[in-house]
C-alpha cells in the first residue's frame, strides 16, 4: 500500500512508501532506496501512527487491558504449575479465574511479593480440591519453595475472601498420593534391596492401618500427615519384619525422602497400643507375650479381622450405659469427669472403653478454691485497716476533721 501523500523518505526524498510486514511487525519502506522509515509500532489505532510518529505504551491499546506485569507473571506461573502437575485444561482455566479474582481483591492486591507467589499455588490447590484431585499442600510448597505456614494462612484467606466451597480431601486419596512420593519402590544407591517394597502392597496395608486409626479416634481433630507417616512406617516394617524390625522412624523417613513430622512418634505409639490390645484377643498371640516391637510381625493377621478384634478389645460406652439400671446421682457426675464416671461404672473384668486420646489423657486444669461462706462483704472496717489507706498527713487531718463534724451533727453518715 502506497503512502506517498503522507510523508517522504528521509534519505532520498521519495514519496513512494510501501507497508511491509516483517516478523509480524508493520514497517514502512521506501520503494526507491529500501530505507526503513518506521518499524516496531506498538499499535495502529491512533492517527499519530499515520504520521509516522511512535505511540507510547501509556497511549496504546495495551494500556486499556490494565494487566500489570506482576499479574501477568502470576498468570503465567499458574499455567506453568498446572502443566507441571499435568492437570486437565479445565483445571487450568478455573485456577486462572480464581487468581484473577483474588489478585483484584483489596485485601490481596497490596500484599507482599512473597504472598503473591504463594497465591499461585493456593489457586491451584483450591481447584484440585474442588475436583477431588489428590494433591497435598506440601507438594505445592515443595514445587514453589514456599513456607508452609504462609501457604496455609493464604489458603484459608482465599477461601474466606472469595467465598469458595472447598471440600475436604479424601483420606484414602491422601494416603495414595502421599505414599506415591516415597523412594522405596525402586532400588537406588541410598536404598538397599532389602528395603525396597512393592508399591501396591504398601499402599494397601497403609490404608488399612489408617482406617484402623480412624475407627479408634486417632485421626479425629488431628493433622493427617503424621498419622499417615506412622501407618506407612508400621506397614513397611510388617511386610518384611526380619530385616526392617530394627529400623527407626527417622531412618525410614530419610530412606523414603520425606520430612519427619514431629507428632509421628506419638502416632506410632498410639497405633502400637491399639494393636497390642487387639492381639490380646487372639489366644495364639496371647501366649507369645508380645510387646510393641514384636507385635509388628502380626499386623497382617490383626488387620484381617480388625473389626471384630477392635470390638472385643474395647467396649462401647453407650452399650454399658444402657445396661446400667441405677444411674448415679447428679452431684457425683457433675463433680467428676466423663472418664471417671465410666471407670466407676466399669466392672473390674471388663475391657477399657474406646475413647479419644483427649479423654484418656485430659489436660490438667487448676482446681478453683471455694469461696469462704463467712465473708459477705458487709463487715466493719477496723481503724488499723483504714490507716493503711491514709498515706499522707494531710489525708489523716481530713479524716479527723470529717469525724469531728460527724460527731457535731447527730444522724450524719460516717465518713468513708
Amino acid at each position: 500500500m502506497s503512502g506517498g501523500g503522507r510523508s517522504r523518505c528521509p534519505d532520498c526524498g521519495c514519496a513512494e512508501l510501501v507497508e511491509d510486514s516483517h516478523y509480524a511487525q508493520s514497517q514502512l519502506v521506501c520503494a526507491e532506496c529500501g530505507c526503513v522509515v518506521s518499524e516496531g509500532l506498538l499499535t495502529t489505532t491512533f492517527a499519530d501512527e499515520g504520521n509516522l510518529r511512535e505511540v507510547t505504551y501509556s497511549r496504546s491499546t495495551g494500556e486499556n487491558e490494565r494487566v500489570s506485569r506482576s499479574q501477568q507473571r502470576g498468570l503465567r506461573r499458574v499455567r506453568d504449575l498446572c502443566r507441571v502437575l499435568q492437570l486437565p485444561s479445565t483445571f487450568e482455566e478455573t485456577a486462572v479465574s480464581y487468581y484473577q479474582r483474588a489478585y483484584q481483591h483489596p485485601g490481596l492486591h497490596a500484599a507482599r511479593l512473597q504472598k503473591k507467589e504463594v497465591l499461585v499455588g493456593c489457586c491451584v490447590l483450591v481447584t484440585c480440591r474442588q475436583h477431588n484431585w489428590p494433591l497435598t499442600m506440601g507438594t505445592i510448597c515443595t514445587l514453589l519453595y514456599a513456607n508452609l505456614e504462609l501457604f496455609s494462612g493464604t489458603y484459608l484467606q482465599i477461601v474466606k475472601v472469595l467465598g469458595l466451597d472447598v471440600p475436604a480431601l479424601s483420606l484414602a486419596d491422601l494416603v495414595k498420593t502421599y505414599c506415591s512420593s516415597f523412594k522405596l519402590f525402586q532400588p537406588s544407591p541410598s536404598v538397599s534391596v532389602s528395603f525396597v517394597e512393592d508399591k501396591e502392597k504398601m499402599v494397601s496395608r497403609t490404608l488399612q492401618l489408617v482406617e484402623l486409626a480412624s475407627e479408634s479416634w486417632l485421626v479425629t481433630g488431628r493433622h493427617p500427615v503424621p498419622v499417615i507417616t506412622a501407618a506407612a512406617y508400621l506397614a513397611w516394617r510388617s511386610l518384611q519384619p526380619g530385616s526392617r524390625l530394627t529400623c527407626s522412624l527417622s531412618r525410614f523417613c530419610k530412606l523414603a525422602g520425606v520430612d519427619l513430622p514431629h507428632p509421628a512418634y506419638l502416632r506410632v505409639q498410639e497405633l502400637l497400643a491399639i494393636l497390642l490390645r487387639m492381639a490380646g484377643q487372639l489366644a495364639w498371640l496371647r501366649i507369645l507375650n508380645l510387646d510393641k516391637q514384636t507385635v509388628v510381625k502380626h499386623i497382617g493377621d490383626l488387620l484381617q479381622h480388625r473389626c471384630i478384634l477392635l470390638r472385643q478389645a474395647f467396649r462401647d460406652g453407650a452399650e454399658e450405659e444402657e445396661g446400667e439400671e441405677q444411674p448415679q446421682e447428679e452431684g457425683e457426675e457433675a463433680g467428676s469427669s466423663t472418664l471417671e464416671v465410666l471407670e466407676k461404672k466399669r466392672p473390674a473384668s471388663s475391657p477399657p472403653p474406646l475413647l479419644p486420646p483427649c479423654m484418656l489423657r485430659p489436660p490438667k486444669r487448676p482446681c478453683p478454691t471455694p469461696a469462704d461462706p463467712s465473708i459477705t462483704g458487709d463487715e466493719d472496717i477496723s481503724d488499723s485497716e483504714i490507716e493503711q489507706y491514709l498515706r499522707t498527713p494531710r489525708e489523716i487531718k481530713d479524716f479527723q476533721r470529717a469525724q469531728a463534724s460527724r460527731q457535731a451533727v447527730p444522724g450524719a453518715p460516717a465518713p468513708s
